[in-house]
């Protein structure tokens, strides 16, 4: 195998250790994506793009070659005539062997190069959701910790109104109930007055009466003594 092509089959390698870490359960997206945005990485990403296109272009280059080996050395067998020249026909059909091989390992490290690119971007967009699906857990606890203290102090306010109300119901009543009662003793005070005043009355007329009472006595004890005198 020429040097170029242990390269490409090095780099195929690496490829496949690079997928199995990626794909295996080794570390959670969040840490992949803190290695991603690296002080490192986040250097090389500046020119990744540029550099991924090269890539690109050279394994394209590479299996583009790896084609027309196999195109070459596919029609030889077709060229000979017979098995007269068995040397040629083995030399050919070990030259169609690594063009086959060649094939095949650019065309996997092409795959693969597009794989990891997938896989990359599709953890650190795993890792994005995951810190935005916390936050927003977060934040929606935060949010039912302050309804359920908004709602806690509505309730005692409401608790708070009703005892006031029914402290205002018992002070309206208490008021009827001095309102009936002073109405109450005014009525018992005309009544005392009233009667007060028939017993004065009454007093009146009886001392008058007494004083008649007595007048008339005399009266009669006058006439019954000029009756002895004749």
């Amino acid at each position: 195998m020429s040097l170029q092509w242990s390269l490409i089959a090095g780099f195929l390698y690496i490829e496949i250790a690079i997928v199995l870490v990626l794909v295996l359960p080794v570390a959670s997206p969040r840490r992949w994506n803190s290695l991603f945005k690296s002080k490192f990485l986040q250097g090389l990403q500046r020119q990744a793009g540029v550099y991924f296109l090269i890539l690109l272009a050279i394994l394209v280059l590479f299996l583009l070659d790896a084609i027309r080996e196999m195109r070459k050395y596919s029609n030889i067998d077709s060229e000979e005539h017979g098995h007269a020249h068995l040397d040629r026909e083995m030399q050919g059909s070990m030259r169609l062997f690594r063009a086959q091989r060649n094939f095949y390992i650019s065309g996997f490290s092409l795959f693969l190069s597009l794989v990891i690119r997938r896989l990359v971007i599709l953890i650190s967009a795993q890792a994005t959701l995951q810190a935005q699906s916390e936050a927003s857990m977060r934040q929606a606890q935060s949010a039912t910790t302050a309804a359920k203290s908004l709602l806690a102090q509505h309730k005692g306010e409401a608790e708070q109104n009703e005892s006031n109300e029914a402290h205002d119901k018992e002070v309206n009543a208490l008021k009827t109930k001095i309102s009936e009662l002073e109405d109450e003793l005014k009525l018992e005070k005309k009544d005392k007055t009233a009667v007060k005043s028939q017993a004065d009355n009454l007093a009146r007329e009886y001392d008058r009466l007494a004083e008649e009472h007595s007048k008339l006595q005399k009266k009669v004890t006058v006439g019954a003594g000029d009756k002895k005198d004749e």
